[in-house]
């Protein structure tokens, strides 16, 4: 089983389907975007404008626009100076028998140097080793200005999305104010939850799952180098929604 699979058991109402039911690409995009904790990450060679592929630490804002951390003493960071097209394969098949039976997206757009602090909090909550390096001269944050994308979401189930069909829009923003405080509540006040999501819900194992981050689609879970995604039944648009999300997960979870 993918991760992206193990996911989908908490899926959203608009998104999850039912048998003989299509899910809507651009929710499924973004469940593989919010889920994957790294990608490839395609550029042009700076001399000979050749492709040029790496592995890279991924996370993203709450639109679901990808996030990196990149050294400029990377090649593909001085590639990114020179020509700031890229794309990133976000890869959802690991796990699978059959890998090309599973689903990825790769994500077309130009990325951008980034100064956000949101930006900078939301990668490192993703990522906390980064943390060690983040302030290093030579790093920089970027965030990925998306123009469309590629979905395959198995065999036959190919389909490219446009900007506004892949990213929420601007009305989903309001709970970026609260996140911190709602991630920070659940960390300290109900580590119990969260370990429900993750072993309940989502049959991950137990030990000392925390929450990273809370956005209008769900919620990212870590525990050491694993992490996991519980997701909302419905996009919501602000504090007062999630928290009232948060519960009702719980209670699902303590039915089980």
């Amino acid at each position: 089983m993918s991760i992206v699979e193990q996911n989908l058991g908490c899926g959203t109402a608009d998104n999850r389907g039912g048998e003989g039911v299509e899910r809507a690409p651009g929710p499924e995009a973004r469940r593989l975007i919010r889920t994957v904790p790294s990608a490839t990450l395609a550029t042009s060679l700076v001399d000979h404008g050749w492709p040029f592929a790496s592995l890279v630490l991924v996370a993203c804002q709450y639109d679901a626009s990808p996030l990196l951390l990149i050294s400029k003493l990377a090649e593909h960071t001085k590639n990114t100076t020179a020509d700031a097209r890229v794309a990133l394969l976000f890869d959802g098949t690991v796990g699978l028998d059959d890998r090309l039976s599973g689903a990825r997206v790769t994500v077309l757009g130009r990325a951008v140097p980034s100064t956000s602090m949101s930006d900078r909090e939301r990668f490192l909550a993703r990522h906390p080793s980064a943390t060690m390096y983040a302030n290093f001269e030579d790093f920089v944050f970027f965030r990925v200005d998306v123009t469309r994308a590629h979905l395959v979401a198995g065999f036959g189930k190919i389909e490219w999305i446009d900007r506004d069909g892949l990213l929420l829009g601007s009305a989903y923003g309001a709970l970026g104010a609260s996140e911190t405080d709602i991630v920070t509540h659940m960390n300290e006040d109900h580590p119990d939850a969260i370990e429900l999501y993750a072993t309940r819900l989502l049959d991950r194992g137990a030990g000392a799952w925390r929450m990273t981050g809370c956005d209008p689609e769900g919620c990212d879970l870590a525990r050491k180098g694993e992490t996991a995604r519980i997701n909302f039944d419905h996009t919501v648009a602000d504090a007062v929604e999630a928290r009232a999300q948060l519960a009702a997960l719980v209670a699902r979870a303590r039915e089980r």
